[in-house]
């Protein structure tokens, strides 16, 4: 019912009138096509303009009801067509708008900025919103990647899109570019100039300098220019009242190498004359807010009495400190590099301009002369003398009089008190602008400029246009300039509509351009322009603005550009390109007067301040001997002639920006305002310039998008799309129009000559549409009424055959409960005469089964006796031999040990040093005793407590036992009894059967004996069984019991092992500490002791063993006869020189590729036996570790080669596991608990232990994890500082190569995701016959082959993997951060590029992503882990792209069920730029927009919540315990030795033990 209604209200809309009224408006010299129903824009007092439908036309005058309700008339001529299949983001390039207009650029703005989308394209030409707000999301590191030599246009518009064609234009073509920042007062030029310098930084790519990059240094300085070049406006509180170009300089390889600031413009006049409500310049007001020694200092007071600053009333700013300022002002200067002495003299300048201003001249004794008034102006007069430094005399000369040089004489004249005052005030002037300048070339020194750059990109940041209620000569030289940047920038933007053209091949040579040379000549031509009579004006004494007024208006009273207003005499308007400006000539004069006066010249060119000196440096001859008439506008026009001189030689670059409101506030968007704006910054300029050709392009598949319908046939024809568009255009009949190569360029108008035709062929879809519905509805009526008359039909019939069914029934019910009663009775009987015969049965077979059990018993009762007797006299006889075994042991052993003791008894007699070790060592073996005894009693306890607890459970399970045995023997007694007895009696009755057979009454008896015998055997099964439930209870609670015991017990012995783990972390990391904190200290006591005493010291420390005999037993075998054979049999060679061969050899065999043994590398197991064999993780130091690291950096060097990376992190990982599980750091308080336990407690003991078998430190058959417990009872080596460094080395190591590996792996899939994110177009014509052509067909297979290709690299890496046998918690880790950067690229260009949001893309990332599941799911859960989570982002944001009816979801429906990882930023950026290719649908509705931006704005002052787009994480993300906890055991026993290595006797240690 729905669809009909929409149909009713479609065919009401577009059917009012079915004899549409069509009027042509000529608009731009094209008809424009208006009718009734038409959505339309009209001009609004208020708004500028409002939207509106044409309800009714009357000749010109057209009736509009508003879509705010009100109802408007308006001419023809004044309104605008309004496109209504705009997107609902707006466009990104105002270029792409059906109706380029100014109706159609504001709403477009308005709409981008209500979606906080600050930037938007005209063009080249970028325009930018203030958003009164922070936005740091856009600005981000992250996002000068993105943007980072993307093509323009491809991504969102962008102040760093501009600077990156800039820069990519410098370095490609060697030219130096500019960036023209305009914009009036408040619109962000600053931020926005920041911002660039920022992106170009980064591009350059130059180091810091002390702490500071080129945009810090630049930045830093605009506290200092602003405070002397900025004033308060009519329209803003910190106006830059000069222009700024900011010069940031290249060397050949694109990298930045210096910078200056280039300033354009200063408003001199403004240090003289100031119009209310305004001010001067900042500075004087801040030194006047001074500190009080500096007022004092100075002899200034308030503003107000000081004739510069007293012209207007406006003396402070609201919310402004300027106490605060000049503080801040100082502190900028320090930062720049103006020393203190150097800013005490600009300020001493600063109040001289000031005490200047106050000295007023009054008539002298003589004719036309002129003296300071009174005392007054006598004190500024000396205050200015002593603040320059100069001659106060002197000085009274320099203003009062004039030196006239004659051929003949040096005349000297007096100046009347006007011409007096003329000098004073051209004297501030000078001095105040050379002091700005000396401020600018300071910076520039402070910031480094590099003289032999060749390139550079400048950015100019200028004042815009003004145009106020009271418009002076300030206001004409500033729009004098927007003049001159406005042709700059009209003749670029019909350069590059040429180049539009030309690129797309079409004609273009009859289309105008719009030149504003006219006003350019009204102003500066010579001799006729407005500056050269005024000059003219200014050489003679007796000029007036009256007088000046009178000859601009007889000058250009025919100019067009030129207008005398009907009220005034003595202003004039002239028409500028952004509106007509009315100028006040009553201060020209006085303004544009500027002398170069030689008296000034010389009298401050010899100040005692050097400063002041400085700033007049002497004049060449020639200049000085003449006074020259100059003028501010003269100088003003030759600064303005360099500048556009530096632009022309520059590729000029443009950036709009726009405040758009004068609140200062955020989401506050004032149409009048921003309308002003665009005029004035020649937007709207650019568009006429556009209008006047082309304004509206369609690329050929968006045109037979929207309007095939026009033309079907052509679409069904399947032609070329450009031949498609141009055969319905000539099927419309439009003229004028261009074919390009890649768009359809049309007139204005003719956009909305085709809406037209558009809209009146949806009309009569609609009403088709409707015909065909109501059809339906009529032929659905009638089925359904037919169906329920058949439907009654059968309900009668049905209620008819039920009752006969049921009369059936019931006769067949009869007979079959007949049939089961008959049948029942008979197998009754039969059943009770076979229970009889069973139950005897039963009863022999029962006791001859009993015979023969009690038979197997004996048997086997014999045959445990005859086993056990045996075993007794085999175990007696092993352990006699056994005994006599170990006793001849220990007698053999004592006897080595007690050589080795009077050994070491000589040599502690002869050096005396061993006693402190053996005393050292006595205690430790004595605490340690101490310690085992504790515990042995411990356990003693324990186990006496659980023996206890089981004799008691025993002896209840005993007394259980022995009732149940009873209880089955008095049951067997009894069956046996009631068996013979029913035996007995049954004899009889058997005999007699074969008699007498009449007689059943003794058969009855019998019957009724059995069963009484069998309730009574019931009974006594039932007791048995309440015995046994009784034993199995018992028997489970002792169960239970001893569960619970044993769960205690584990519960007791993790809680030691816990605690005894966290002693040792702890006791090592403060060994380790400890050593590391004193490797600085010298070892002074040991340096005066020979290397073979240290060493006897140093070994008997540790461990208590004779240095020889443990070097004997470290380099042999475990067998001692065949040690101390090959010692006798061989010459020893010195340890050291030993160790030396060994260590190299194994150096050279570690740095071929060994391969691996099973899954076990084979280096890194050889380096650890090595290791520990020869001690060197106990040594203080070895050379061993720094080589072995040494080889590995060796091996990687080559960082491309992913099969060499992975074979050494296999080796790596697994070293580092057995360094983890093996070493600690010395100086631990105690061992571990296995090592305590297996130690012996005495010296002795100790002594003795290194003798069986193989070495302490080769204790190899625990690592295997064997029958002694695995790796975690292997015994814990205490490691020196060499060690745990070796240790730390090697984790880096680890980290290092994974990090090769995962990047690696980023550089190959990257280019592959840049082309995965976009899908093929499909054109409609493909669309509407449901099939794709071949160039589609061609792209969709290329886009699959980029995903196939980024499953064959983590195909091809993790096969790498596999096969050099990597730990697969790292293969899980490198994959988890894989996806996790494949999910940020892909999400990132999702939501920077529009054309990405599209249903369509979405399907066809979808599938890309269904191929990345399939891989994970081949590659399993062992090796890909939660790598397919780490896609969250991503798959929820296609998923939202290609889900159906999103208009009616709900915000909460969208956050929480379809895409709860996204936050509200993202979901907001995706719903507005989201656009359906496919079906043409909508995105999310208007209100869900809303709330989000709500939420949005509540959360607009957290930085983090504002940011939408995704970071990689290159981090490590695993630590060496979370690497120890997941590896598995590692057997190492019986790896063979390399080749290299294998003969060697020095590696025999390596070969695998027999047992």
């Amino acid at each position: 019912m729905k669809f009909v209604l929409f149909i009713k209200r479609f065919d009401i809309m577009f059917c009012i009138n079915y004899k549409v009224l069509v009027l042509y408006l000529y608009q731009q010299g094209t008809a424009v096509n208006i009718i009734v129903g038409s959505h339309v824009w009209v001009e609004d007092p208020e708004l500028a303009w409002t939207d509106g439908q044409v309800t009714k036309i009357n000749g010109q005058e057209v009736e509009i009801q508003g879509s705010n309700g009100k109802k408007m008339v308006a001419n023809l001529s004044k309104i605008y067509p309004k496109d209504m299949e705009a997107p609902a983001g707006g466009v990104d390039d105002m270029t792409k708008l059906s109706y380029l207009h100014e109706p159609g650029v504001l709403e477009n703005l308005k709409t981008r900025y209500e979606l906080n989308e600050i930037y938007t394209y005209t063009g080249n030409i970028l325009i930018a919103i203030n958003p009164f707000q922070r936005l740091p999301h856009i600005y981000d590191s992250h996002m000068m990647q993105q943007y980072k030599g993307a093509p323009f246009g491809e991504l969102s518009p962008h102040v760093f899109a501009v600077a990156d064609v800039a820069y990519r234009a410098m370095i490609n073509e060697g030219k130096s570019n500019s960036i023209l920042v305009s914009g009036e007062s408040g619109a962000g030029k600053t931020e926005t100039t920041k911002m660039l310098m920022r992106y170009l930084a980064f591009l350059g790519g130059r180091a810091a300098t002390e702490g500071r990059t080129v945009e810090q240094q630049v930045l830093e300085s605009n506290p200092v220019l602003e405070a002397f070049g900025n004033a308060k406006t009519v329209r803003n509180n910190n106006s830059s009242r000069f222009g700024k170009f900011v010069e940031i300089q290249f060397d050949k390889q694109g990298r930045i190498s210096g910078a200056a600031i280039r300033t354009y413009l200063l408003e001199r006049s403004r240090v003289c004359q100031v119009s209310d409500p305004e001010r001067n310049y900042h500075c004087f007001y801040l030194l006047c807010a001074a500190p009080q020694e500096e007022i004092e200092k100075y002899k200034l007071g308030n503003p107000k009495s000081f004739h510069y600053l007293n012209q207007s009333r406006c003396y402070e700013l609201v919310g402004v400190s300027d106490a605060h300022d000049y503080l801040a002002t100082r502190r900028a200067m320090d930062i720049v590099g103006i020393s203190a002495k150097e800013q005490e003299a600009i300020f001493r300048v600063v109040a001289a301009i000031l005490h200047l201003g106050n000295v007023v001249f009054a008539k002298g004794k003589e004719v036309d002369s002129s003296i300071p008034k009174d005392d007054q102006a006598k004190f500024h007069l000396k205050m200015v003398a002593e603040l320059l430094m100069c001659d106060a005399a002197a000085l009274e000369d320099a203003l009062c009089k004039r030196v006239m040089i004659t051929p003949e004489e040096v005349i000297k004249r007096s100046l009347d008190p006007q011409s007096a005052a003329i000098s004073r005030d051209g004297l501030a002037k000078t001095i105040y602008s050379r002091l700005f300048d000396w401020l600018v070339d300071k910076i520039n020194v402070s910031i480094g400029q590099d003289a032999n750059s060749k390139s550079l990109i400048g950015v100019l940041d200028i004042y815009g246009f003004e145009s106020f209620k009271h418009n002076s000569f300030e206001q004409f030289c500033i729009n004098f300039t927007n003049e001159k940047l406005q042709q700059h920038f009209n003749q670029h933007v019909f350069k590059m509509e040429q180049e539009e053209y030309t690129k797309e091949e079409i004609d273009w040579s009859y289309i105008e351009f719009v030149d504003n040379q006219d006003v350019l000549d009204l102003i500066e031509k010579k001799p006729g322009g407005i500056v050269a009579l005024l000059d003219e004006a200014c050489m003679f004494p007796k000029s007036t603005h009256e007088t000046f007024a009178n000859k601009l208006y007889q000058t250009f009273k025919a100019h067009k550009r030129f207008i005398k207003p009907k009220l005034s005499r003595t202003d004039f308007t002239i028409a500028h390109y952004a509106g007509e400006v009315l100028y006040q000539s009553d201060q020209f004069l006085d303004k544009n007067k500027d002398y170069v006066v030689p008296e000034h010249q010389d009298l401050l060119g010899v100040s005692k301040c050097t400063f002041v000196a400085g700033l007049f440096p002497p004049l060449r001859e020639e200049t000085a001997k003449s006074t020259k008439f100059s003028s501010i506008g003269s100088r003003f026009k030759l600064q303005l002639q360099s500048l556009m001189e530096t632009l022309n030689s520059t590729e000029p670059h443009y950036i709009r920006c726009v405040k758009p409101n004068n609140l200062l506030k955020p989401a506050v968007f004032e149409n009048v305002n921003i309308m002003q704006q665009l005029r004035c910054g020649g937007v709207l300029e650019a568009i006429r310039i556009s209008c006047a050709g082309y304004p509206t392009r369609k690329p050929f598949f968006e045109f037979t998008n929207r309007f095939g319908l026009l033309a079907p046939e052509v679409l069904d024809a399947n032609v070329d799309e450009k031949v498609a568009c141009k055969k319905i255009l000539e099927k419309k009949g439009l003229q004028g129009f261009q074919i390009g190569k890649t768009k359809v360029f049309l007139r204005a108008g003719q956009m909305a000559e085709l809406d037209a035709r558009r809209t009146e062929v949806l009309s009569g879809a609609a009403k088709t549409i409707q015909r065909r519905v109501r059809t339906h509805y009529a032929r659905k009526r009638f089925i359904a009424l037919r169906e329920a008359t058949i439907v009654m039909q059968s309900i009668c019939r049905g209620r008819l055959s039920c009752k006969r069914f049921d009369g059936m029934k019931r006769e067949a019910a009869a007979k079959k409960i007949q049939k089961h009663i008959r049948r029942y009775r008979a197998r009754t009987n039969y059943k009770k005469l076979h229970l009889s015969g069973l139950v005897l049965q039963t009863g022999l077979r029962a006791m001859a089964a009993r015979n023969q059990f009690r038979f197997r018993k004996q048997a086997k009762a014999a045959t445990i006796l005859q086993a056990v007797w045996r075993c007794h006299k085999a175990a007696s006889y092993f352990k006699r031999l056994k005994r006599g075994s170990v006793v001849a042991q220990c007698r053999m052993r004592s006897k080595i040990a007690r050589k080795e003791l009077r050994k070491l008894k000589m040599e502690a007699r002869e050096t005396g040093a061993l006693k402190e070790a053996k005393d050292k060592l006595t205690k430790q073996v004595e605490e340690l005793t101490w310690r085992l005894q504790l515990e042995k009693r411990l356990r003693t306890d324990l186990e006496e407590a659980k023996a206890q607890e089981i004799t008691k459970l025993q002896n209840s399970l005993q007394e259980m036992q022995n009732k149940v045995e009873e209880a089955n023997a008095k049951i067997v007694k009894e069956r046996e009894e009631a068996a013979k007895k029913a035996i007995e009696e049954a004899t009889p009755v058997v005999q007699e059967t074969q008699v007498v057979v009449e007689d059943t009454k003794k058969i009855d008896s019998l019957t009724a004996e059995v069963e009484s015998l069998k309730a009574s055997l019931d009974s006594e099964k039932q007791r048995a069984d309440d015995c046994e439930r009784k034993y199995n209870e018992a028997q489970t609670s002792g169960e239970e019991r001893r569960k619970k015991l044993e769960e205690t017990e584990k519960k007791v012995s993790q809680l030691q092992e816990n605690m005894t783990r966290l002693e040792e972390k702890l006791t090592n990391l403060e060994s380790e500490n400890q050593v590391l904190r004193q490797q600085a200290v010298s070892m002074a006591p040991n340096k005066f002791l020979s290397g073979r005493s240290r060493s006897i010291i140093q070994r008997a420390a540790e461990s208590g063993i004779p240095t020889d005999a443990k070097a004997a037993m470290d380099l042999h075998s475990a067998s001692i006869n065949h040690r101390e054979s090959e010692l006798e049999d061989k010459p020893q060679k010195s340890l050291n020189e030993k160790q030396q061969e060994n260590q190299e050899l194994l150096i050279r065999c570690i740095a071929q590729h060994l391969g691996f043994a099973g899954n076990r590398p084979i280096a890194a197991c050889i380096i650890y036996k090595c290791l520990l064999q020869w001690r060197s993780f106990e040594v203080e130091r070895t050379s061993i570790f720094d080589r072995i690291i040494q080889t590995i950096g060796n091996a990687i060097e080559t960082q491309d080669n992913n099969d060499i990376l992975a074979y050494w992190l296999s080796n790596a990982s697994t070293l580092l596991l057995l360094l983890q599980r093996t070493l600690k750091a010395s100086g631990a308080a105690g061992m571990a608990p296995q090592r305590r336990r297996s130690s012996s407690a005495t010296l002795f003991g100790r002594m003795t232990q290194s003798f069986r078998g193989s070495p302490q430190g080769v204790n190899l058959s625990l690592i295997n994890g064997g029958s002694s417990g695995g790796v975690d009872t292997l015994r814990q080596v205490e490691a020196k500082y060499p060690a745990l460094l070796f240790k730390q080395q090697l984790t880096a190591y680890v980290e290092k190569i994974y990090g090769m590996i995962r990047d690696n792996l980023k550089k190959e899939i990257s280019p592959l995701l840049g082309l995965c994110i976009q899908a093929p177009r499909t054109s409609r014509a493909s669309l509407v016959k449901g099939a794709r052509s071949v160039a589609n067909t061609e792209a969709q297979r290329a886009l699959i082959a980029h995903w196939q290709g980024i499953v064959k690299s983590l195909g091809n890496f993790l096969n790498t993997l596999k096969a050099n046998h990597v730990p697969p918690f790292l293969v899980r880790k490198v994959f988890t951060q894989i996806f996790s950067f494949i999910n940020v690229q892909l999400f990132n260009s999702l939501l920077l590029r529009r054309e990405c949001c599209s249903f369509s893309n979405g399907e066809y990332v979808k599938a890309g992503l269904a191929e990345l599941e399939h891989w994970c799911y081949k590659a399993t859960d062992e090796y890909a882990g939660s790598a397919w989570d780490e896609l969250k982002h991503i798959r929820q944001a296609i998923g939202f792209l290609v889900i159906h009816q999103k208009p009616k979801k709900t915000l909460d429906e969208i956050s929480h069920d379809l895409c709860p990882v996204l936050s509200i930023q993202q979901l907001y950026r995706i719903s507005t730029m989201y656009w359906d290719d496919k079906y043409g649908t909508h995105s999310v509705s208007s209100d869900v927009i809303s709330n989000m931006r709500v939420l949005m704005t509540e959360d607009s002052n957290n930085a983090v919540s504002n940011s939408f787009l995704l970071d990689d994480d290159s981090s490590i993300p695993f630590s060496v315990d979370d690497l120890s906890k997941s590896m598995e055991q590692i057997d190492i026993s019986d790896i063979e030795p390399p080749p290299l290595i294998r003969e060697n006797s020095g590696f025999s240690f390596l070969l695998p033990r027999a047992d």
